[in-house]
């Protein structure tokens, strides 16, 4: 069953199109008046001017070290594979057992490469990593000279991201330990 529109014809006026020119007039004039008469610009000289990023803003991934220095990643590869389009990649240490860089972290990292090209910037690794080891900074102004600048590795990864304080899991752990060992629990 097809249902049939009646138009109406155009009358002259409509069809030498002046009605829509005259709007978009109107419109282009509202455009000009409210940029160049009131003296607002509206674009920014980029390098000198910085965007201010809104609050949420998820920028790129960074690993982050805790106060002491030390790397917080302990390799469990949590990130890794909630990555919707893996662009992160970490190899553990071989069965050797590379020596991990704090105490009582069982392993640490041999490789870690985030590949910004591939990184939609989603905030998943930030939130399943058990370690806060990853946190997405503010920065929006991801540059490289090729393919291969834009895979960062796991130094320079540690540079960008910096030192982030949060929870340290393994100090409070420790305090506990030697609380245990200084008051002994003695049950009756």
């Amino acid at each position: 069953m097809t249902k049939v529109v009646e138009r109406k014809p155009l009358s002259l006026l409509e069809r030498t199109y002046l009605p829509s020119i005259v709007g978009g007039l109107q419109v282009t004039w509202k455009h000009f008046a409210k940029s160049v008469l009131k003296g607002k610009p509206l674009t920014m000289e980029y390098p000198e001017e910085k965007w201010v990023v809104p609050e949420g803003y998820r920028g790129a991934p960074y690993l982050v070290k805790d106060q002491e220095g030390d790397t917080k990643c302990v390799s469990c590869q949590l990130c890794e594979f909630i990555c919707p389009p893996k662009a992160i990649r970490i190899t553990p240490p071989g069965p050797d057992g590379a020596p991990a860089d704090r105490a009582n972290a069982e392993k640490m990292p041999k490789e870690f490469e985030i590949n910004m090209l591939r990184c939609i910037f989603c905030g998943l690794c930030q939130e399943v990593c058990p370690e806060e080891a990853i946190f997405l900074q503010r920065d929006y102004s991801l540059t490289g000279t090729s393919r291969e600048a834009m895979v960062y590795n796991k130094q320079r990864l540690l540079e960008l991201g910096g030192i982030h304080g949060g929870i340290q899991k393994w100090k409070h752990k420790l305090e506990e330990a030697r609380e245990q060992e200084a008051f002994p629990v003695r049950e009756a």
